[in-house]
């Protein structure tokens, strides 16, 4: 049980990453909302980003086939814009703003998820 919860944990590492990576590209939009020609932009999404960094599995014996995955770097892009101003910027504080509410969202549940497994490590160590 512990090699998956340390896995769970290391998952949930990751997605924290790409949660701060998707946080600070949805803040840049923000901040360039009257920059005249700004392209909004995006991260891949998290299951894109799981895909191309492939998960490493784990062998307990040496016949045991391996990935030789590597971590790979979150991915931006520009984003599809609600509408464009006549200036060429394509932010939409409303898309941004919903955009914002899922990252906050995706944040509690990690904690969430975290709180709950480190909570039965702790129940499965003191029996």
């Amino acid at each position: 049980m512990a090699l998956g919860a340390v896995q769970l944990f290391g998952l949930i590492s990751r997605h924290n990453q790409w949660l701060a990576a998707r946080q600070a590209t949805l803040a840049g939009n923000i901040a360039n909302a009257n920059t005249p020609g700004f392209k909004a932009l995006d991260v891949e999404d998290f299951n894109q980003t799981l895909d191309t960094m492939g998960l490493s599995m784990a062998t307990t014996q040496s016949a045991h086939m391996t990935s030789g995955a590597t971590e790979a770097p979150v991915g931006v892009r520009q984003e599809d814009p609600w509408d464009v101003t006549h200036s060429g910027n394509s932010v939409s504080l409303e898309q941004e703003l919903i955009k914002a509410g899922e990252v906050n969202r995706a944040y509690r549940l990690n904690t969430s998820i975290a709180k709950a497994f480190h909570r039965m490590l702790l129940t499965a160590t003191k029996a």
